[in-house]
Order: structure tokens, then C-alpha cells, then sequence
């Protein structure tokens, strides 16, 4: 332990003399290291974001049924029960999908178009979901044409006709919250199931008893033609609308675009390593070579060490140490050179972008991931000019004498 110390204080005094060789060798490193940063950077920050953006927005995780189908309770409740499956609610047919709204402070009534909605629903995240069929959530331009604002009250009306008579119906509804105009850009009301198919049974002519509406016996087994279906995330996406294909039923998603971006991002992840690979590998050899011209410089000195008592193996210490301060010197300048350009970057795309959206990205395990490559191909170098120090005989020092 105490050769080695002395083997870290001699190559550390002479890393140090020497610093314009050094600082040499830190400027090469930095100026290869520094714009592989940059790149890999600018592939995170706006691939990154391109993804966030995917991400985030839960209509792209939205799978639609194409057509009408007959889905019962039963296979409704199969479906939600797959991991892949994040929230799945059964529609009504479209055309019973709508209601009529007025309002207090609303000289017109405007009709809606109905959503059924429950628990966890993706488009009303952060908002007060309807529990019963007298609560509604409306879109943002509904809201705007009624004038009303959560909390208010507002009146909702169904309309049918039954043996040649026309007959209408009202219901006094809440109003819990507003959803953003991203959730819905059409006039529209997000409901419960209940209240939705209470509507289609009356406008058939069935009875509703929990609403006080008249008509006929309702059936035993209700189906449904559609749903409202949600992936987990957009990477389960493809997989449960092939899964669902293979059952016959055809659906539309939005699964070209998720893959645009994840082609793009396995691409440029391929051309960043590629070029990472080539610059540390010839950095590396190029490292390499001047640490063994530098130890065939000092043959005479490192010689005399043999000769005083140190072993093969603390010999080699000396370029491992002096590679280990090059490499970490190189990677601390090439940080810095990549903060200034990213800063430089993102002021000049800040108009361009989204609040807290940046084009030239780096994350903190990023920069240990660099530091361990650079210090990995730093002493992958040092091994080579160890390999001549260790053929240095003590007597090859006497001879020179």
C-alpha cells in the first residue's frame, strides 16, 4: 500500500510538471467527448419530448372500435380485466347519445353529445368524476355556449315519440367541472353509464323507474354496439388492438404515429453509438500510443524505480493513474462546453416551444454514464503503455547512466 501511495504521489507531481502535455491530452478528449454530448442531447431533448408529448396525451392511448358491434356486460368486464387495459366503458348507439342542455344565463338550449365516463377516465384526469346519472361533466365549448360553471345547475331534456305521440322528458343536472378543450372539442357532456342507458331505453320506449320515466319492460340481457377503451400506455397500444383484430373486431388508433417516434428514437440511438464508439475508440488508441511514447520518454526514470525497489505491477500504476486524471479532467471540460452550447440551444428554440420542454437535454445518470465510458476507455488506454512499463527492466537505467 505504501509503494502504491508513493507510485500515486510520483505520477500525480509529474502529471502536474508536465501541464501543458496534459492539458494537451484533456483539450483532445474534452473536444471529442463534448459534441458526442451535444448530439446525444439534442436526440433525448427533442425525441424525449416528442414522446413526453405522446405520453401524455391519453387520446393517443385511445383504441376505437370501426362499425357496431354486440358486446354484453360480461365480455365488457373480460376486456378491462387485461393488463394491457387502463379504462374501458361500454357505449350506447350514437344516435340515443345526446341530450339537450339550457341554462339559467343561456338565451338558447344547445344539444350535446353524450360520453359515458367512470372511474379513471383518461380525459377527465384531475377532475370530479360523475357518480350518478345526475352529475355532468361538460367540454369546454359547451360550457362557454351554456355560460354556466361548476357547481350550477342546469336543466337536460330527452325528447321521443311513442304511439304517434310526442313526449319529453326533464332532468335536473349538475354540474361537477369543466373538461379542457384537448378532452373533447365538440359540444359534449361526459355522463354515467346509467345515464346513458337510461336515455337509449327511453327513446325505445322501455321504462326507467329509477328516473320516473314510463314505458315498456326492458330486456333481460343488454348489449352494447361500442366502447370506450384505453391502453395502459402507448406501448400497449399495438399489442391490444392486434389482440382485439384477432377477435374479429376492426379498430383505429393512433399506432403510425407511436411508431414514427419510437423508429426515430431506435435510429438515432443507433447512429449516436455508432459515432460514440468510433470517437472513443480512436481516442482511446490515440491516448495510447502518447502514454507509451511518454513512458518510453521516461524509461530512464521508471527504470530507477525498479532499481530502488518498486514491483512490475506498481509500475504500471504510473499511466493508469496519470490516464485516470486525463479522463476525468477531459470529461469535466467537456461538460462544461456541453452546458454552454445546450443553454445556448434552448434560448434560441424557447419561442418554440412548450413550457418546460427543452430541445438540448441531458439527465444526471447521463453524465455518470459518460464519465464511466470516458474513464473505461481512458484506462483501456493506460493498459497498453502498462504493458510496455512493465517490460522495463531495472537494469535498463544503469546502462543509460
Amino acid at each position: 500500500m505504501r509503494r502504491l501511495l508513493n507510485i500515486l504521489w510520483l505520477a500525480s507531481r509529474d502529471y502536474r510538471n508536465e501541464w501543458q502535455m496534459s492539458g494537451f491530452f484533456v483539450l483532445a478528449l474534452a473536444a471529442v467527448l463534448g459534441p458526442m454530448m451535444v448530439l446525444f442531447a439534442l436526440k433525448f431533448g427533442i425525441v424525449g419530448s416528442m414522446l413526453g408529448s405522446l405520453i401524455e396525451d391519453p387520446r393517443n392511448r385511445e383504441i376505437r372500435p370501426l362499425g357496431s358491434g354486440h358486446y354484453d356486460a360480461a365480455w365488457i368486464e373480460q376486456l378491462r380485466r387485461r393488463p394491457e387495459v387502463s379504462f374501458i366503458v361500454p357505449r350506447t348507439r350514437t344516435i340515443a347519445a345526446t341530450i339537450q342542455l339550457h341554462s339559467d344565463r343561456a338565451k338558447r338550449i344547445i344539444q350535446v353529445e353524450m360520453i359515458p365516463t367512470g372511474p379513471g377516465d383518461p380525459l377527465l384526469e384531475g377532475l370530479e368524476i360523475p357518480s350518478d346519472a345526475r352529475q355532468l361533466v361538460l367540454s369546454a365549448s359547451a360550457a362557454r355556449k351554456l355560460q354556466v360553471r361548476p357547481g350550477e345547475s342546469l336543466d337536460g331534456s330527452i325528447a321521443r315519440r311513442l304511439g304517434g305521440r310526442n313526449e319529453r322528458v326533464h332532468l335536473p343536472l349538475t354540474l361537477l367541472a369543466i373538461a379542457p378543450s384537448a378532452s373533447f372539442a365538440r359540444d359534449g357532456a361526459f355522463v354515467t353509464q346509467g345515464l346513458m342507458t337510461a336515455v337509449e331505453d327511453f327513446r325505445d320506449g322501455r321504462a326507467v323507474p329509477a328516473l320516473g320515466w314510463r314505458g315498456s319492460a326492458g330486456e333481460a340481457t343488454r348489449y352494447y354496439p361500442g366502447f370506450r377503451l384505453y391502453a395502459r400506455s402507448i406501448y400497449d397500444v399495438a399489442p391490444l388492438s392486434k389482440a382485439l383484430e384477432r377477435l374479429g373486431i376492426e379498430v383505429h388508433t393512433r399506432a403510425a404515429d407511436i411508431e414514427i417516434v419510437r423508429n426515430m428514437d431506435r435510429n438515432l440511438s443507433a447512429v449516436f453509438w455508432l459515432i460514440a464508439i468510433i470517437g472513443l475508440v480512436g481516442f482511446s488508441f490515440s491516448l495510447g500510443a502518447s502514454l507509451w511514447a511518454n513512458v518510453d520518454r521516461k524509461r530512464k526514470e521508471l527504470s530507477v524505480l525498479r532499481l530502488v525497489g518498486f514491483r512490475t505491477g506498481d509500475i504500471v500504476w504510473f499511466p493508469v493513474i496519470q490516464s485516470f486524471y486525463t479522463g476525468a479532467l477531459g470529461w469535466a471540460t467537456a461538460s462544461l462546453i456541453y452546458l454552454g452550447v445546450a443553454f445556448a440551444i434552448n434560448t434560441m428554440f424557447q419561442g418554440q416551444l412548450k413550457s418546460g420542454e427543452t430541445v438540448c437535454r441531458l439527465l444526471p445518470e447521463h453524465f455518470l454514464v459518460a464519465l464511466g465510458l470516458t474513464l473505461g476507455s481512458a484506462i483501456l488506454a493506460a493498459a497498453i503503455a502498462g504493458y510496455r512499463a512493465a517490460r522495463i527492466e531495472p537494469a535498463d537505467g544503469l546502462r543509460e547512466i
